[in-house]
């Protein structure tokens, strides 16, 4: 297990996709079938890069991809319409160990706040529908700031909403590009990988990897034991 120095830890920041929630993995099957159906090139790699990242960046991946003349508002649309039936319909699962994490935070009395690259309008009913948005301090979508991930602006406004310095916070991550912006910030980051593994620059800056947040719980505990001793 992966523990963490002695520095205290103050709040934590959440990222949403992939760390609390199960849903990158249906993001990205809707993202394909809004292709398909619209006729449109669809192209593996291409879906994995925009993980983590907002939709005003993800869709600049796609032209970047795909051209200039890619139709981007139909593909918007036709996801959209996908992704907002699939909240309504609660399709969007807790990872293992969210919920044992947020009950240790809690009798850690330490604020959390989410900092999504969703925008606020769907992130807040997926965390709604979970049973998580009471349990939170704040949520920061992707809209909200005005550069995505991996720039820092996120971070920093989630640090504000937890009233703590941004480097007294801890940032868990599923995705490279988070990994970065947290960084970046000046917070603490671990990453807890979902579709995608830590990539060489994240290893290199010796960002601690956690299997799962019941590793990432189990070395708060222990931090939170060993500031006791």
């Amino acid at each position: 297990m992966t523990t963490f120095d002695s520095h205290p830890i103050r709040a934590v920041i959440f990222d949403m996709d992939g760390l609390l929630l199960d849903s990158e993995r249906i993001a990205y099957e809707l993202g394909r079938e809004a292709s398909l159906y619209l006729g449109l090139p669809w192209d593996h790699d291409v879906a994995m890069r925009m993980i983590g990242s907002n939709s005003r960046d993800g869709y600049q991946l796609l032209r970047d991809a795909f051209g200039p003349t890619f139709p981007v508002d139909d593909h918007q649309a036709e996801f959209g319409r996908r992704y907002e039936q699939a909240i309504a319909e609660g399709r969007f699962p807790l990872k293992p160990g969210v919920l044992e994490l947020f009950d240790l935070l809690e009798s850690l009395e330490l604020p959390r706040v989410v900092a999504t690259s969703t925008r606020r309008s769907r992130a807040v009913p997926k965390l709604a529908h979970t049973g998580l948005l009471p349990r939170l301090g704040g949520v920061v979508g992707g809209d909200e700031v005005s550069r995505g991930k991996p720039a820092p602006d996120i971070y920093l406004a989630a640090a504000r909403l937890a009233a703590t310095p941004v480097g007294d916070c801890l940032v868990l991550e599923d995705s490279n590009t988070g990994v970065r912006g947290g960084i970046a910030a000046g917070a603490r980051v671990v990453m807890v990988p979902d579709m995608l593994s830590p990539a060489e620059d994240v290893l290199s800056l010796g960002v601690p990897v956690m299997k799962d947040l019941f590793e990432v719980a189990a070395a708060l505990r222990k931090l939170a034991g060993d500031r006791q001793d």
